[in-house]
């Protein structure tokens, strides 16, 4: 322990003093439009990330419209402010209008069309709103749909846990990337003739179903860990399969696995970069692909920012699942 313990206080004497010195004591903060007009060259050229930080985060989205933008998160963060207190009572029909009514907001407030609001085609979105937006979808539609695919394989029913076995076997055989390349590319082929779906709409579909079969093993592994004695209790006293899910049943194992759906949300979020070969640009694309402009060549310094806001939100994100696991336990240890 004690070799361990000096062995580490030499690397961080060798790594963390260059590293500040690169990223704050010479580094460059001012303005300017070019490396050469804004940086030393000293040190991080963080003057790269201040100049386009505007397009980092909203992509190619018109600036005259960008409130709508944030008014659209703002709308969900005051939306969701209220389920984190644990004095507010209306948490059921909130949820709902989470689920049901602010995605009919955001689609107004973001494609415009009606309201007096221009139209702004999804192809100018991008940068980290395009990046939350495509994770947002995805975790709230892949979880109602994994738990559902959970029980379909795990039901007694032949014919559903043959479909819902062979469904998450096929999405869990098939790299992200390949199902995005088929629903950019392939899915429009099989439609008919003049039906079209919007890239973005068929990206969203295809990152949703694909997490959710990773979700159903998960959440099948907390339906396992059940001991069979509380169902079959719950059937003597009269209960219906659903409620016995409900009430019973999935409490419990969602609570035991939800380190593993967390997991699979922080890599759902970070699979989004995965867009970019489809032609949509989220936050890593936009950074790399300015990062390349030969004026700013600025490609340690914009991987470094997206580095610190990627960890950020993983970051907040596990630890919101330990609070939620400190919350829910119970002392019942095995």
């Amino acid at each position: 322990n004690s070799l361990l313990t000096f062995f580490a206080l030499y690397i961080i004497y060798i790594s963390i003093p260059p590293i500040l010195d690169w990223a704050i004591i010479k580094a460059d903060w001012g303005t300017g439009s070019s490396r050469k007009e804004a940086c030393t060259g000293e040190g991080a050229c963080w003057t790269f990330v201040r100049y386009w930080i505007d397009q980092f985060m909203y992509g190619f989205y018109p600036e005259t419209e960008r409130w709508r933008v944030n008014w659209t998160f703002i709308i969900l963060v005051g939306l969701m402010i209220p389920m984190f207190m644990d004095r507010f009572r209306h948490k059921g029909l909130l949820g709902a209008f989470i689920l049901f009514g602010y995605p009919v907001i955001a689609y107004f407030l973001l494609v415009g069309g009606s309201f007096g609001l221009e139209v702004v085609e999804t192809s100018k979105w991008g940068g980290l709103s395009l990046t939350i937006i495509i994770s947002v979808v995805g975790i709230v539609g892949a979880f109602p749909l994994g738990i559902l695919l959970a029980l379909g394989r795990s039901s007694d029913m032949p014919a559903v846990s043959a479909f819902c076995t062979a469904f998450i076997v096929l999405w869990r055989g098939v790299p992200l990337i390949t199902v995005l390349f088929m629903s950019s590319v392939m899915f429009p082929l099989f439609l008919p003739e003049g039906v079209n779906f919007d890239k973005l709409v068929r990206a969203m579909a295809g990152v949703t179903l694909f997490q959710a079969a990773y979700l159903a093993e998960v959440i099948r592994g907390g339906l396992q860990a059940i001991p069979k004695g509380q169902t079959e209790g719950a059937q003597a006293l009269g209960l219906g399969y659903w409620k016995i899910m409900s009430f019973i049943v999935l409490p419990q194992a969602l609570k035991h696995v939800i380190p593993g759906i967390v997991g699979s949300f922080i890599a759902l979020f970070k699979d989004t970069t995965l867009v970019l070969i489809i032609g949509l640009f989220d936050f890593l694309g936009i950074v790399q692909n300015i990062a390349a402009k030969p004026e700013w060549s600025a490609a340690i310094e914009g991987y470094v920012f997206c580095a610190i806001v990627y960890w950020f939100f993983c970051y907040a994100m596990s630890s919101y699942s330990q609070s939620i696991e400190r919350k829910l336990d119970t002392g019942h240890k095995r």
